[in-house]
């Protein structure tokens, strides 16, 4: 599968990044299918060929959580951002097991006041 997606290519503590589309399995710094811009975090400057994004989003491919939101923010592309979370098994299992108890009905306020008024 395809994705869109960024690859680092700054110094160290001097990050910048380039878009690129490659294998989702692939190394981000492996051989890409090309580079479609460039994204400086420090200046915020971003630049990226858009009729290019489109033609690739239309042929299938994926975009990353980052990118998405970032194309977004730009303009490139309409939607809704994406929250980007990542929960370990143990918390998602202890989060649905919440849940769960949540989903069990308690008794309404209206039927606890009519069991008071007959007691």
């Amino acid at each position: 599968m395809l994705t869109i997606r960024l690859s680092r290519i700054g110094k160290r503590k001097q990050p910048f990044y380039r878009l690129i589309i490659s294998e989702k399995s692939r190394d981000p710094q492996a051989r890409v299918l090309e580079i479609l811009g460039s994204y400086n975090p420090f200046t915020k400057e971003f630049t990226a060929k858009a009729d290019r994004i489109t033609y690739w989003l239309g042929q299938g491919a994926k975009t990353s959580v980052t990118v998405n939101n970032l194309l977004i923010d730009k303009g490139v592309i309409k939607g809704e951002k994406i929250r980007a979370v990542r929960i370990s098994k143990k918390r998602q299992e202890a989060k649905q097991a919440a849940e769960a108890k949540k989903e069990t009905p308690a008794p309404a306020p209206a039927e606890k006041k009519e069991e008071a008024k007959t007691a």
